[in-house]
């Protein structure tokens, strides 16, 4: 499996969207030790609203796909969790040619566009305990994966292994942004929310790749 068409590229995104809504109250608990524990409440009610977007729905292009998905969080979340969120889905696809189906080189450079602008926007860096330590992770992974011809379910995997890796890194960190500044080194120990909620998309895509490839 090398590509995605319209159809599973939806697919996929509805096994992500119930996936998230699976680990809400995993979320839940994470955020509470150190946030105002909405973070799962807020992933979730995006995702369910992502789920209600794309069931049964056909969609034109990779393009209207994740502009559609990304609205939605943006729409549906509020708060900065709502546009980081919503920016890692829309900020990629922005000036680049429609394309119908989706391969690893696209999903790479997608979400290596939406990286560099979510870093603009938040200011974040790895090493701050946000989203941005898993996040950037996965997205070298995806890159890693496009530079060895992996094909479409390794480098999921790859980038979900990356995504973990830098969800736990976060542990090792002190926070420099949001409610979690304020504890200092008495946050050292604990994961960020936002890098877990990384992690749990970018697993979900390489689960459903997976499955879709064993089944074929």
């Amino acid at each position: 499996m090398n590509t995605l068409n319209m159809r599973q590229l939806r697919d996929m995104f509805l096994f992500v969207a119930r996936r998230v809504i699976e680990r809400e109250d995993f979320l839940t608990e994470i955020d509470l030790k150190l946030g105002d524990g909405d973070h799962g409440f807020g992933m979730a009610l995006g995702f369910k609203a992502v789920k209600e977007a794309l069931e049964g729905k056909e969609f034109e292009t990779v393009e209207n796909l994740f502009q559609e998905v990304g609205m939605t969080l943006l729409d549906t979340m509020g708060g900065a969790s709502g546009v980081l969120f919503g920016t890692m889905f829309i900020s990629g696809i922005v000036g680049i040619e429609p394309h119908q189906k989706a391969d690893l080189p696209l999903l790479a450079g997608i979400y290596r566009r939406s990286l560099e602008a979510l870093k603009r926007r938040g200011k974040a860096q790895v090493g701050d305990k946000t989203m941005v330590d898993a996040f950037e992770p996965a997205v070298i992974g995806l890159e890693q994966a496009v530079a060895n011809s992996e094909d479409l379910p390794k480098g999921l995997a790859m980038a979900a292994e990356c995504a973990k890796k830098g969800m736990m890194h976060t542990r090792d960190c002190v926070a420099k942004f949001g409610r979690a500044k304020s504890y200092g080194t008495k946050a050292l120990g604990l994961q960020d929310a936002g890098a877990t909620s990384v992690w749990i998309i970018f697993q979900a895509m390489s689960d459903w790749a997976s499955e879709s490839k064993e089944s074929e």
